[in-house]
């Protein structure tokens, strides 16, 4: 029976970025990290210059584990890596809840808002693409794509409302603060990005994720 195939991992965001001659010690750096991208190579050669050279995107899907059989890649054909995603999450309907952007390219955090108390996972999606807007509109990137996984906010954005039924009380007064100037922007403002899903069942986790699942 012939020796088993030794592998090489390149961790190019994680923990500590590197290449690991063992699943187990590249995991550590991998598992938990937000925005994890990393892959395994049959020689150390390839490794090397895949860490060293160009890199493409590779995700640890949220169903995967801890086993490098979930490693899912990520064709850089079927989204713009210069785009911008964004994300929300929330604790409890309603609870506290935050939203972020950030670069899909690079993962740098672009913006963040929260925790806001008593809102809704729908509203802080809602608002991280008005968010989102605002800000591309402020650096004169009008043609940066925004992802966002929720098809609920970008149908709101798209018609200039937020279909809410969160009530409002004196704990959430600022969310509501927040969405009020984000119908105000939405009607002053020609929305110019293009706004599109994003697709996690083909592209794995969405890069603005909290990582809470």
């Amino acid at each position: 029976m012939s020796a088993q195939k030794s592998k090489y991992y390149v961790v190019w965001k994680g923990v500590r970025p590197g290449v690991y001659t063992t699943w187990a010690d590249a995991s550590r750096q991998v598992q938990g990290f937000a925005g994890a991208i990393f892959k395994s190579f049959a020689t150390r050669g390839e490794a090397e210059a895949a860490f060293h050279g160009a890199t493409p995107v590779y995700r640890l899907t949220a169903k995967s584990g801890a086993s490098s059989a979930g490693i899912k890649k990520i064709a850089s054909g079927d989204f713009n890596q210069d785009g911008m995603a964004v994300d929300a999450a929330c604790s409890g309907v309603p609870g506290p809840m935050e939203y972020r952007g950030v670069w899909i390219r690079s993962g740098e955090q672009l913006f963040h808002c929260g925790p806001l108390e008593d809102g809704t996972n729908n509203v802080g999606e809602f608002l991280a693409i008005v968010h989102a807007a605002d800000w591309l509109k402020r650096e004169g990137r009008s043609d940066t794509i925004i992802y966002s996984d929720s098809v609920n906010a970008i149908h709101w954005v798209a018609a200039k409302v937020c279909r809410t039924k969160l009530e409002r009380t004196s704990e959430n007064e600022e969310i509501f603060e927040r969405i009020a100037w984000a119908l105000r922007w939405l009607k002053e403002n020609r929305l110019d990005n293009p706004i599109q899903k994003w697709e996690t069942q083909q592209w794995g986790e969405n890069p603005a994720d909290f990582g809470r699942k």
